[in-house]
């Protein structure tokens, strides 16, 4: 047995755990940062209570970039680049979800390499060091604030694409539970069902090994029992704090084992139909699943027993057991079929052909995909 397994994170976690920020600031020697949040975490009065904190750093000084757009483009990445080099800041600290996090793990590539940022689209092509990056996550979801990831959407082409690299993995994470208390009910489910879909396809993934497995499996049981209590309720901070920590744990796991079909699917969905990504994901992994099942029944039914499902004994019928429960809780937490979120079934074409080109699909326990099958899911999910 032998792997690679990468990890760099200094993790500050727990109720309070923003008030470190000032000190991680101070220790890093920063003067000049830029402050990156999304429109929707202002209501929340969150970017103040990030700010009192750099406050109290003696001479720091802030730009504030907070209008960070769902499934960020090329364009937002040059308007935003343009903002941080002109500023010459130094280190920047992300608040929000996966597009805030990913935006800046972006911006802060081409603070450090040539530009264009599309050029990075795939796998260890970015060259250079990048500056300190502080991530604070106020969702529990997309895990970006741990992984090596940045989702980005190219709208000429019209694909979302991935840069994945291990320079881009913040320097210093702060995780405080407070801060996803009033994430809405909707972005509550769609980003616990992307975190159930990154244990999942991670752990069925023909790149996991024992390691990535131990975390993903770890996660789904933390998911399946936590993601209901705090979809039903936002003020139930156990289970919002179990969330947050579940997100960290899977991200060791699919940042190192990758994803799959799944994903495939869903970054396609989010750039041609505007649909976020992790409602995207959500639509489809029931049916990915029940695809994938043949040709990994036992890891389908190790996961299946990890969250306690009942089983027969007989492997050709448990190895459905998770997909059929994964369908279950889509409906329970709320996930729109897409025949009622803007998609069309005369868009199935072009979406299946995109997915086709997705890297994830490399680490699909299935391979052999083809237009058909995909197709064959958008229709289940319609």
């Amino acid at each position: 047995m032998a792997f690679q397994f990468f990890v760099h994170n200094n993790l500050t976690f727990g109720k309070d755990a923003i008030q470190s920020l000032s000190g991680i600031v101070e220790n890093l020697g920063l003067k000049k940062i830029m402050l990156v949040h999304d429109p929707g975490v202002k209501f929340a009065g969150i970017p103040e209570k990030v700010m009192a904190e750099l406050n109290k750093v003696d001479g720091l000084e802030v730009t504030v970039f907070g209008d960070v757009e769902p499934n960020p483009s090329n364009e937002l990445i040059e308007k935003m680049y343009a903002i941080a080099k002109d500023a010459k800041v130094q280190g920047f600290v992300a608040v929000g979800g996966g597009s805030s996090i990913d935006a800046t793990k972006a911006v802060n590539v081409l603070m450090t390499n040539p530009e264009p940022i599309g050029q990075y689209g795939g796998i260890g092509l970015v060259k250079n060091a990048v500056l300190p990056l502080i991530a604070i996550p106020t969702t529990a979801g997309t895990s970006s604030e741990i992984t090596n990831v940045s989702a980005l959407t190219d709208t000429v082409k019209v694909v979302k694409y991935v840069v994945i690299d291990d320079k881009l993995v913040p320097s210093h994470v702060i995780c405080d539970p407070e801060f996803t208390r009033t994430v809405p009910k909707g972005v509550t489910a769609a980003t616990g069902m992307d975190a159930m879909t990154h244990a999942i396809e991670s752990y069925i993934s023909n790149a996991a090994n024992r390691l990535t497995r131990y975390h993903a499996i770890e996660a789904l049981k933390i998911f399946f029992n936590a993601l209901p209590k705090a979809v039903e309720d936002g003020n139930d901070m156990q289970a919002r704090e179990d969330m947050m920590l579940g997100c960290i744990i899977v991200g060791y796991s699919f940042s190192n084992a990758n994803l799959g079909l799944v994903h495939a699917i869903a970054h396609t969905l989010s750039a041609r139909n505007h649909l976020a990504h992790g409602v995207a994901n959500a639509t489809v992994l029931p049916y990915v699943m029940r695809f994938n099942a043949p040709s990994c029944p036992d890891e389908m039914i190790e996961l299946a027993k990890a969250v306690n499902l009942p089983l027969t004994g007989d492997k050709d019928k448990d190895m459905y057991a998770l997909s059929d429960a994964l369908l279950e809780l889509k409906n329970t937490v709320g996930i729109k079929p897409l025949s009622e979120l803007g998609v069309t079934e005369e868009d199935f074409d072009v979406i299946a052909e995109n997915a086709l080109l997705e890297v994830p699909l490399m680490f699909n326990p299935r391979q052999g995909v083809t237009k058909e099958d995909i197709i064959a899911i958008l229709k289940q999910a319609f």
